[in-house]
């Protein structure tokens, strides 16, 4: 049986006996990591928490009501006074505001709300970093099922040359030698099936993880959008956009705002107050003058400013400041470091998805070509011009070039999204994935920004992610060939 002959009955074992699945695409990956992902779900629940920041910081600056109600028993009497109270009750009351801070108040704000505005970029950061770990998972998976089904058609060539070899050794057409390179190419391809059927688990489980439950039938992916032309337009819009880019200058101007804030630590504050006070005796005020009459209950208030100017605190004041310039320093140091790393991972992508570009046309060429030079080959040795070995070269030089062909498809997809992420175009809206309710962190901030009730609350938070526990152990079975009407 010649070796076309073999492959047409592969494929067709193959389809016959591959066990339905369920269809997945990109998109469905992507919609689920969305949803479902742990350290996704907690980088929502972590902004939450930094938004809280911002009414912390106005707290400061609004009113103070505090009531302070008391209970006295008198067990103990001075046995000469005239007038005794056996026990009393009282409500001291104080409401204060503040009027003037040295500014620091507002400059914590300000700090606060820049480091919401960091939070929303690095949410995305982590939304594009857990996208990209998507795609080179989906993409792995469909690189190692084609590997695997590559190396086991190879294994069924070779299964067919040995045969073949076998026969024609029995008749004296070929030597030992022929037969002994037939069987190492055998079992080589065999070993390296059994190491392509570990890579397609190890590439399964990770999808697992990244995704939330097991991959099926995964389709081909769509032609990635806006792709830049050069590195340098990929720089530009990279420049705009990259969320971590945009965290470091958020946070660069959070700490700005801090070293103003720090100043307020060595400037008076002033402040109004007014101070309510109730008592009542409940009735147990006794004298022994004649006709002493008294008040059960009295009420007094007052009301003032009140202004504190700070003279000495110990280099506290000074301290602060300098620790906060020395923190701006550090951010400012921060930003320039990012902008260095996005600028080098932009170009970098760039040059890696062009390269792989480059493989695929040089892959598919060299297909082309050794498939020609395998028929080639075949057809010389059937006239005495080529060897076995010449043959199992042959087929090798194939199958390499046709899993690098798989590889260099994989790598190119996977350059061009890292590409769109590091230029800050990899989130939920940029690909479409608005089917369902986006996540939208700007609402929940403007949920909170404005809340001033001690007593509102929210119920506690249940986990929105799924676990993968009960997923199955993934496998990588390979359906039997037939050959000569048997399965191997």
């Amino acid at each position: 049986m010649s070796a076309r002959g073999f492959l047409s009955i592969a494929l067709l074992a193959s389809t016959c006996l591959a066990a339905p699945a369920a269809a997945d695409t990109l998109r469905d990956a992507l919609v689920s990591a969305y949803e479902t992902n742990p350290n996704l779900t907690a980088a929502r629940e972590g902004q939450r928490a930094t938004n809280e920041s911002v009414p912390l910081a106005k707290a400061n600056g609004r009113l103070r009501v505090t009531v302070q109600p008391t209970y006295v028993e008198n067990v103990l009497q001075d046995s000469g006074a005239s007038v005794v109270q056996a026990r009393g009750v009282s409500i001291n009351g104080t409401i204060s505001a503040p009027l003037y801070a040295g500014g620091g108040i507002k400059n914590a704000v300000r700090a606060a709300e820049n480091r919401v505005e960091a939070g929303f970029a690095n949410l995305r950061g982590t939304e594009s970093a857990i996208f990209s770990a998507v795609v080179g998972a989906y993409m792995d998976v469909i690189r190692d099922e084609s590997i695997v089904d590559l190396n086991r058609a190879q294994v069924g060539v070779l299964t067919v040359n040995l045969d073949a070899t076998r026969d024609r050794f029995e008749i004296g057409d070929l030597t030992r030698t022929d037969v002994a390179q037939s069987e190492a190419r055998l079992a080589l391809a065999t070993s390296n099936q059994e190491t392509a059927r570990a890579n397609l688990i190890r590439s399964k489980e990770v999808y697992i993880q990244l995704v939330g439950r097991e991959p099926g039938q995964l389709q081909a992916p769509p032609p990635l959008p806006n792709l830049p032309s050069t590195p340098d337009a990929a720089v530009a819009v990279a420049l705009e956009s990259n969320p971590d880019l945009i965290a470091a200058r958020e946070s660069r101007q959070a700490a700005g705002f801090d070293r103003r804030a720090a100043n307020a630590s060595r400037l008076p504050s002033v402040s109004v107050f007014t101070a309510p006070t109730y008592s009542n005796a409940l009735g147990s005020i006794s004298s022994n003058i004649p006709g002493f009459s008294a008040d059960n209950s009295a009420l007094s208030a007052q009301a003032g400013v009140r202004a504190t100017l700070p003279l000495y605190q110990g280099g506290q004041p000074a301290a602060q400041i300098r620790q906060a310039q020395a923190r701006l320093g550090q951010a400012q140091e921060l930003e320039i470091a990012a902008e260095r790393e996005v600028i080098a991972q932009t170009r970098a992508s760039y040059a890696s998805w062009r390269a792989a570009l480059d493989v695929i046309a040089a892959s598919e060429r060299a297909v082309s070509a050794n498939e020609l030079s395998l028929e080639g080959t075949r057809a010389e040795n059937g006239v005495g011009n080529r060897t076995i070995l010449d043959i199992l070269n042959a087929e090798q030089e194939l199958l390499n070039s046709k899993v690098q062909l798989v590889a260099a498809r994989r790598n190119a997809y996977v350059a061009g999204f890292t590409l769109l992420a590091a230029m800050g175009k990899a989130e939920a809206r940029d690909l479409g994935l608005e089917g369902g309710a986006l996540y939208d962190p700007v609402a929940d901030y403007n949920k909170i920004d404005g809340a001033w009730n001690d007593w509102s609350s929210q119920p506690d938070p249940v986990a929105k992610s799924t676990r993968t526990v009960d997923t199955a152990a993934q496998k990588a079975d390979i359906e039997p060939i037939l050959i000569n009407g048997k399965a191997r």
